[in-house]
């Protein structure tokens, strides 16, 4: 169902339209990754595909005047990739480094790497181990 759903979508963009990229909480980080390359495997352009993770949604929520795209007068929060998604769309998540609000992060820890050196704050998932249930039906039964 997905390659139909992204084909479909190929043909929107290609006769003009706009889509937008989203996920839905599934693997906090890779999700958004994922529906993007849902888009793309319907025969989009990678960089058709990019445009519809950035400028295409940012415009869809009405914020195309900020976000988006690199522009004089937009916010620059940024991301950079070890690898090109326009060679492989599925370099979209070789994430070096983010910059937010003129802050450079490591993209592996999260660490503070510009202007200030600082190791990212201990949050407590980072350190909670998943809980295995093995029992079917629950535990208990």
């Amino acid at each position: 169902m997905f390659k139909r759903h992204a084909a479909w979508l190929k043909d929107l963009v290609d006769a003009g339209g706009r889509t937008g990229v989203g996920s839905h909480g599934q693997l906090q980080g890779l999700g958004y990754h994922w529906e993007l390359w849902d888009v793309q495997s319907g025969g989009m352009s990678n960089h058709d595909a990019l445009r519809v993770a950035t400028l295409m949604g940012a415009e869809a929520i009405g914020l195309g005047g900020d976000l988006g795209s690199i522009e004089s007068g937009k916010l620059a929060d940024l991301v950079v990739l070890e690898a090109n998604p326009l060679d492989d769309i599925r370099n979209s998540n070789t994430i070096r480094y983010v910059m937010k609000n003129g802050r450079l992060y490591d993209g592996d820890t999260l660490d503070e790497i510009w202007p200030r050196q600082q190791p990212a704050a201990d949050e407590p998932w980072r350190n909670t181990a998943p809980v295995a249930n093995t029992t079917i039906g629950g535990a208990g039964r």
